[in-house]
């Protein structure tokens, strides 16, 4: 029998876990690689919800089923924290700002007070996004946001902000550098200073209420391996 027991088990092996992974939108190019890899070496399956992180927060909180939360700030991950619903969670990458326009016929800006010379500015929500948040930071800091919030066009997410250039229908957009590059259609008409803008910080966290905590904890901790930081480098993210 036990034999018997064993060559069914090699005739069947175990189903791969599946791991749900919540992730901001501005990641989304980086993971799929690094998911794509992770699959065919662990034989278990990852699936990906991009969005907002705030909207993914709540979703989590309502109580979607999540194993991980990769947020693009500590405020949304905080929040979850409070509630109990982070068991382990790790700053891991950073990022910086930057000022795009369309790549034909896009105004010349300088900085970021020639941002009065558009009609349009798209940005990601920027009262609960925090791509939004961390531009309406920036232009808040440099005093320039009460002549700019009449133009601004929100939009859902970063990508969103992108796509807003993309089709012509905002003059410009503050987006991240990491989006921005991934653009033909924009180009990068200002790249804001790591030290002058905001500081920008990507928590990941495995979640208390995961259904598949082992395989989760697996590629919580490949997402912060060698491997998987070169890739988020060669995306344009700050490592460690």
């Amino acid at each position: 029998m036990p034999r018997l027991l064993l060559l069914l088990l090699l005739a069947f092996p175990l189903a791969a876990a599946e791991v749900r992974v919540f992730a901001a939108a501005s990641l989304t190019d980086a993971l799929n690689e690094i998911g794509a890899a992770y699959e065919k070496a662990s034989g278990d399956r990852i699936v990906f919800n991009f969005g907002a992180s705030s909207m993914l927060a709540r979703q989590i909180q309502q109580g979607a089923p999540a194993d991980l939360f990769l947020s693009a700030d500590e405020e949304k991950m905080n929040a979850l924290a409070q509630r109990g619903l982070v068991a382990t969670r790790t700053s891991v990458l950073s990022n910086t700002l930057a000022i795009v326009v369309p790549r034909v016929g896009g105004r010349a800006i300088g900085g970021p007070r020639q941002l009065a010379s558009v009609a349009s500015l798209a940005l990601a929500e920027p009262s609960t996004v925090p791509a939004g948040i961390y531009a309406k930071q920036y232009l808040v800091a440099q005093k320039i946001w009460p002549q700019l919030a009449a133009k601004v066009i929100p939009t859902d997410n970063v990508r969103s902000a992108l796509a807003a250039v993309e089709s012509g229908n905002a003059d410009a957009a503050i987006v991240y550098k990491t989006d921005a590059l991934l653009s033909k259609r924009v180009r990068v008409a200002y790249e804001v200073p790591r030290a002058a803008g905001p500081k920008i910080s990507y928590p990941f966290a495995l979640l208390r209420e995961a259904e598949q905590p082992v395989a989760a904890q697996k590629f919580y901790a490949h997402l912060r391996s060698k491997a998987a930081l070169a890739v988020f480098a060669r995306h344009g993210f700050i490592v460690p």
